[in-house]
């Protein structure tokens, strides 16, 4: 038998499930790699022919292990998003670009050719808009980068912000100090970054000022300096809110921008001002655009059905 590189996998329900069903992970990740993988016991092995095959092959397991542990499914359409890149099948570049949080709870692999777009945009620009529907990963990407930056000290500071928006309301009118207020508002940006890492940090983070959460109104006026701000549901800022945001950009910072234009809330004569802001800005060289769609949908599959009930309505 020709040489072989092998993997030791110890948990053997986890070997199972990095199988498959009958093997069909393996022989999906056999028909990417071009080689022959074969099991015996508790290992892994493919016939060491070619370095880049091996390096390909450890970097394959090393993901899937990870995902297993952060609880997601190990299935065809996870190992399919592992063999693109930039849109195309290449089995030589195993998508590598994950997001590591220094400290954090798990690391963040693509699992979309779409989410791979992001994250490289995202590292390319200072500014990058990032459209599409619930349930493709924009905001948690986001924030998941926006930590990558705060906590590998590249920036000292993330701002994050959301339009407020709801059925006529305003924050004077709600009980409570203000961050009571916002609370519900934010939630889901904490939600992010309660997944990636504990909680007594993201409080130690907040309460010293390096974390910043409040509504868009509170940005009037101010500079933002080696920052990371992101702005999420910004399909429902004005036009004029908007401008006001990218403008607080200061030297030095990131400006992460999401939303949803299939859900605005605003009132049908108010143009949104993200689709606006897309339209006249993203020509511009020196930001990044990603649209994602209802394939991006990673959330749970039943959700990628309705969105794609709707958009076939």
């Amino acid at each position: 038998m020709d040489a072989v590189y092998t993997i030791v996998v110890p948990d053997r329900d986890l070997l199972s499930r990095l199988c498959g069903t009958n093997d069909s992970n393996l022989n999906l990740i056999e028909k990417h790699l071009g080689v022959p993988v074969f099991t015996h016991g508790n290992e892994l092995s493919v016939a060491d022919t070619d370095s880049d095959v091996t390096r390909l092959f450890r970097h394959v397991l090393d993901r899937l292990i990870d995902e297993a542990a952060a609880g997601f499914d190990i299935g065809p359409d996870l190992i399919e998003s592992m063999f693109y890149k930039s849109g195309e099948r290449d089995h030589r570049s195993l998508v590598a670009d994950g997001i590591v949080v220094p400290g954090g709870l798990r690391k963040v692999y693509p699992k979309t050719s779409n989410q791979l777009a992001m994250i490289q945009a995202m590292r390319r620009y200072d500014m990058v808009f990032c459209t599409g529907p619930a349930g493709s990963g924009k905001t948690f990407l986001a924030v998941a980068e926006a930590l990558r930056l705060l906590l590998s000290h590249e920036k000292s500071f993330l701002v994050l912000t959301r339009p407020v928006v709801e059925a006529g309301e305003s924050l004077g009118y709600l009980p409570g100090d203000l961050e009571q207020k916002i609370n519900p508002y934010l939630r889901p940006l904490f939600d992010a970054m309660n997944s990636l890492l504990p909680t007594s940090k993201i409080k130690k983070l907040t309460e010293t000022g390096v974390i910043e959460a409040a509504p868009l109104a509170y940005m009037r006026g101010r500079t933002l300096n080696n920052s990371v701000i992101i702005l999420d549901e910004a399909q429902n800022t004005t036009c004029e809110q908007m401008k006001m945001f990218l403008t607080r950009m200061g030297e030095g910072s990131k400006v992460f921008v999401t939303g949803d234009i299939t859900q605005i809330d605003l009132p049908s004569r108010i143009p949104s001002g993200l689709v606006h802001a897309v339209r006249i800005l993203g020509s511009i060289s020196d930001i990044g655009t990603v649209a994602f769609d209802s394939t991006d949908v990673v959330r749970n599959p039943l959700v990628k059905k309705i969105i794609q009930a709707y958009e076939n309505e």
